[in-house]
């Protein structure tokens, strides 16, 4: 099969074409690109919606719900769920998978878990490149579900349209948040499992707290630095559905007309994280090209000797390439 049928199956709604060629981009392969290259002109209507939140919140469990609320109303939904990696192969555990078992059988939900392989902010590398494709796909909503690591979540704000902060009563969450840094990147906090006891107070809290910051949003202001987001904090429950169909309606208040995304500030930070992450992809395949191989092994020595420092080292390696580039 050629890139471009590949390419051309997934776009009209092949699920073994999309899986194929989610695993070539994911592995980053010529394959892989090439569709890319053909399927990216056609991305950018889908909202992306990053899930995020500490262990054991019920990021899955709320994915999962909110993908059945969806296909009540006949809309196509993608996951993608970032688990962490394995030690022996590098690949994804498949926890994600495994919670949403109950759309398995739905054609019109397509779930990816891919692995971690040790990237930080909770997010794979490809994971900007998989969602361009499930969007050229035809899927309108993708959730991007992070691993769930606790205090380096953030990243998924820089690729998302929308990003759903999930809590859990009785966990101190809310200071955890704070802690994180997730409360300034957020933009819905649902208070999960709110048929437990003290979620409503949990809400209580978190209202409270960004009500106290409202004054700090205005020194912020009056510093000449941006104003903090003010999330929306919202009670629900995954195992019941309680609050998930108005969490739903929230999110689709805050999806992006395809007109607004020229001007959009997520628009543009999604395309700095691409660009960047294939720069430093690119950067070092060739700082590993065999014919190189002398001068970083040099280099690496000198550091590790205490002889330069990794600035230099940087700095000298870089120039390495930019003389090939000139030669």
């Amino acid at each position: 099969m050629t890139d471009e049928t590949l390419a051309e199956r997934a776009r009209d709604g092949d699920r073994r074409a999309l899986a194929r060629l989610l695993t070539e981009v994911e592995n980053r392969t010529a394959a892989g690109e090439a569709a890319l290259k053909t399927l990216y002109p056609l991305a950018g209507r889908a909202h992306l919606v990053g899930v995020t939140g500490a262990p054991g919140s019920g990021k899955s469990t709320m994915v999962a719900a909110l993908t059945g609320e969806a296909r009540k109303q006949g809309r196509p939904v993608a996951v993608i769920a970032i688990d962490p990696s394995s030690p022996i192969t590098g690949g994804a555990i498949l926890g994600d998978r495994i919670r949403m078992q109950i759309h398995a059988t739905d054609d019109d939900v397509f779930i990816r878990s891919m692995a971690s392989r040790g990237h930080s902010g909770g997010l794979a590398a490809s994971t900007v490149a998989a969602a361009a494709v499930m969007d050229a796909s035809g899927f309108g909503l993708i959730f991007i579900e992070t691993v769930g690591t606790g205090q380096s979540e953030v990243e998924v704000a820089a690729i998302a349209d929308t990003t759903v902060v999930v809590q859990s009563p009785e966990m101190g969450d809310e200071v955890q948040a704070i802690k994180a840094g997730l409360l300034e990147v957020a933009d819905i906090v649902v208070v999960n499992k709110a048929d437990r006891p003290g979620a409503d107070r949990a809400a209580a809290q978190l209202r409270a707290m960004l009500t106290v910051g409202a004054s700090a949003d205005r020194a912020a202001v009056a510093a000449g630095r941006p104003r903090p987001k003010r999330p929306e904090v919202m009670l629900s429950s995954a195992l019941t559905g309680k609050g998930v169909p108005e969490l739903l309606a929230a999110l689709d208040r805050r999806a992006p007309s395809p007109g607004s995304r020229l001007a959009d500030d997520a628009s543009l930070k999604r395309a700095e994280a691409q660009i960047s992450g294939i720069l430093a992809q690119r950067i070092n395949a060739r700082l590993h090209d065999p014919a190189r191989a002398a001068a970083r092994a040099e280099t690496l020595k000198a550091v590790a000797a205490h002889e330069i420092d990794p600035f230099t080292a940087a700095d000298r390696l870089l120039a390495l390439l930019g003389n090939d580039s000139a030669g």
